[in-house]
């Protein structure tokens, strides 16, 4: 047939074979021949049988989206799957890896799906701000009912091949050589006779759905949604399928489809997924990476426990070193207790656990570290004490070991300087908790040899996080950027708005919490800690905090907290207090919108963000949109804080930047030259 497509006989069943590495995607070259040969088989009396499998690590894992937006070449996936769907004989989908998307919408075509017992199934397409567009909202309901089709589509989260099994979109689980087994299940389906009847038709478990049940169920999940549009998208197609006949529904899924494949939001989103595999992109593919078989982190606190969990969780055997063996036990006591809660949350199972705390061994010797291949700090945020720490581990780490700082703000070079090996030195930079955080930033100092970047940032990937590399400056690119967003912010109040109307513009916006609400969560005492180690400070948050006000730990803080709430409540005292503030500054207070807050938080943000990419902090202005969307909550369907700017438009906030510097007289809204070029052109420099 073709290089992607192939056909054999086996003894009257037709095994038609994607071969379209590295993920067999449904790419124009796949679908014109695969049309094809269901067309010649429709009507081949040689064969009584088609098994549809592929070649590889995987079976078709989702349609080209380079695709998106760009002319459609037919035949499409729809075209396909209505073809399938009118063969007499019966139709075999064998899974292997996973069928992820159109894989799964071609699967579901097919009369029968049988699937390798590690295989993954699932309709994804939410995360990239669309919905199923070849007929998955249809017809996966008509298999698992339309509730259990709702929560895997709106959830875009894959599921087990037996889990499938038991939802009912799959008939059989394989061990072993799938394609025999899809084979011989195709032999049994012959003998056992049609009719054979494809999903479209099988309308059983639509007609028992409960639809105040489902419109209930779908409601909440449009809470959930936080201004996303897919899901809402999403929840009224398979509403459709309920409803509609299959044919009005599969038109309206359509044009569903069309109306978020042309917005902005699956925009931004296709732009975070393809930022995402940019950003793991390092110069020297070639070099020969480090061997990284065991982990040692210095520190069992909050930072480095979760340091700790996740390199047990991608099955890395770690050290944890402590000063004293009192630590040392409450480190490991607080590991323990947080399997404990994912066991009885039903997330990991009792046997996953016990191996997980396996792999951990607790030391207060540094000559216990000698074995590891990379080795963290997570200590007191202090250049003398990092810089001690450093000192240790160059006596102790084996040659070619790869040592790493945690530090959030410091200067990774002068760590590096305080031994006699800085190109094994980089930062490390997780994000709080550390096991559950996707955000890694890898900072290369001067010094950092290639292969130990490229070794880590490897190593990255393989416990699950989403690395940037990013460069030396205080805070590097995330942390620097929220110093920048955060400059306003008593500004803001001490001229009249108050916490809550800050923050609700900040939700309104798409954020899942404002700054004072984030700051409350986090602890109002971490900032000042910081802002005195400085010589900075706070006008009202240090005034809080000297009132022994820090947030949710303390039932006070910006909000209140109510019987240990976890609920912001706004506080008349807070709120009286910044105004006597504001009357001993002389300052007037008036009424501030929403606008102006966007304005004179978010607009800094990109300003600073463009500060970071002229001096090349960040390789590529895609790579800051990853750190923030990983790491801090910007909303996902504006893409990301430099995606955003080209939403809003270059050239409008420059104008706003230059009015608010014009009206305060502050640094934090003169505008960047890269700045200034982005609003003449459209596109950032890289």
């Amino acid at each position: 047939m073709s290089s992607s497509v192939s056909v054999a006989n086996e003894n009257g069943i037709a095994v038609v074979t994607i071969d379209n590495p590295p993920v067999n995607a449904l790419s124009f070259h796949v679908r014109k021949p695969l049309y094809e040969a269901l067309a010649a088989l429709r009507d081949d009396p040689a064969a009584s049988a088609i098994v549809i499998a592929c070649a590889g690590r995987t079976f078709v894992a989702g349609a080209d989206i380079t695709e998106f937006g760009k002319p459609l070449q037919h035949p499409e996936l729809r075209a396909i799957i209505a073809l399938l769907e009118t063969l007499p004989k019966p139709t075999v989908a064998a899974i292997h890896g996973t069928a992820l998307g159109g894989g799964l919408e071609l699967a579901l075509g097919c009369h029968f799906r049988v699937a390798d017992r590690s295989a993954k199934l699932g309709l994804p397409e939410v995360k990239l701000g669309l919905l199923p567009g070849g007929g998955g909202t249809v017809r996966l309901p008509r298999l698992v009912g339309a509730a259990k089709a709702l929560g895997m589509i709106v959830s875009g989260a894959p599921v087990s091949a037996d889990d499938a099994k038991a939802a009912g979109f799959v008939d059989a689980v394989f061990d072993g050589d799938l394609l025999a087994q899809a084979i011989r299940f195709a032999n049994e389906m012959v003998a056992q006779g049609g009719p054979f009847v494809p999903v479209r038709d099988r309308n059983d478990r639509l007609a028992a759905t409960d639809l105040a049940a489902f419109d209930a169920l779908a409601a909440e999940l449009a809470r959930k949604a936080r201004g996303l549009e897919a899901p809402l998208a999403c929840a009224e197609a398979v509403r459709n399928a309920i409803t509609l006949p299959f044919d009005e529904a599969l038109a309206a899924e359509r044009q569903l489809f069309l109306k978020l494949v042309s917005g902005d939001q699956s925009r931004a989103q296709r732009h975070l997924f393809f930022a995402e595999r940019e950003a793991a992109k390092l110069p020297g593919k070639d070099l020969q990476r480090r061997r990284i078989e065991r982990i040692g982190v210095i520190g069992a606190g909050t930072m480095g426990g979760g340091i700790a969990m996740a390199f047990a969780n991608g099955g890395l055997p770690v050290t944890l070193l402590e000063t004293s063996e009192e630590a040392l036990r409450r480190g490991l006591a607080t590991i323990d207790k947080n399997y404990a809660v994912s066991v009885s949350r039903g997330s990991l199972t009792d046997e996953a656990k016990q191996k997980r705390v396996g792999l951990f061994k607790g030391s207060t010797d540094y000559a216990d570290l000698a074995d590891c291949d990379l080795i963290i700090e997570a200590v007191f945020e202090d250049m003398a004490v990092k810089k001690e720490v450093f000192g240790k581990l160059d006596a102790i780490a084996r040659p070619g070991a790869i040592l790493a700082t945690n530090t959030s703000y410091l200067d990774v070079d002068a760590i590096a300087a305080s031994t006699s090996r800085p190109g094994d030195v980089l930062g490390m930079h997780f994000f709080s908790p550390a096991n559950v955080m996707k955000l890694l930033e890898i900072v290369r100092a001067e010094k950092t040899a290639p292969d130990a970047l490229a070794t880590v940032a490897d190593l990255a990937r393989r416990i699950g996080k989403v690395a940037v590399v990013v460069g030396v400056c205080r805070g590097f690119v995330g942390n620097r950027m929220l110093s920048a967003r955060g400059a306003e912010n008593e500004f803001l109040l001490l001229e009249g708005a108050t916490p809550h109307e800050v923050d609700k513009a900040f939700t309104d916006f798409g954020w899942p919490m404002g700054p004072f609400q984030m700051g409350d969560l986090a602890g109002l005492d971490i900032g000042w800690r910081n802002r005195k180690a400085r010589g900075l400070t706070a006008l009202i948050a240090d005034t809080l905090c000297e009132q022994g006000h820090f947030g949710q730990k303390t039932g006070r803080g910006w909000y209140r907290y109510e019987s240990g709430s976890r609920e912001p409540v706004a506080d008349p005292e807070v709120e009286a207090l910044i105004r006597a503030k504001a009357e001993e500054l002389g300052i007037t207070q008036r009424d501030i919108s929403a606008d102006e807050v966007i304005e004179r938080t978010l607009y800094p943000l990109v300003n600073e963000g463009a500060k970071i990419l002229e001096e090349g902090i960040a390789a590529r202005a895609s790579d800051i949109d990853v750190v923030w969307v990983n790491g801090y909550g910007f909303p996902i369907g504006k893409g990301g804080p430099m995606f955003w700017a080209g939403l809003e438009g270059g050239a409008k906030i420059v104008e706003r930047l230059e009015h608010w510097h014009g009206w305060t007289g502050r640094a934090i809204f003169e505008p960047a030259p890269a700045l200034r070029r982005f609003a003449e052109t459209g596109a950032w420099e890289s």
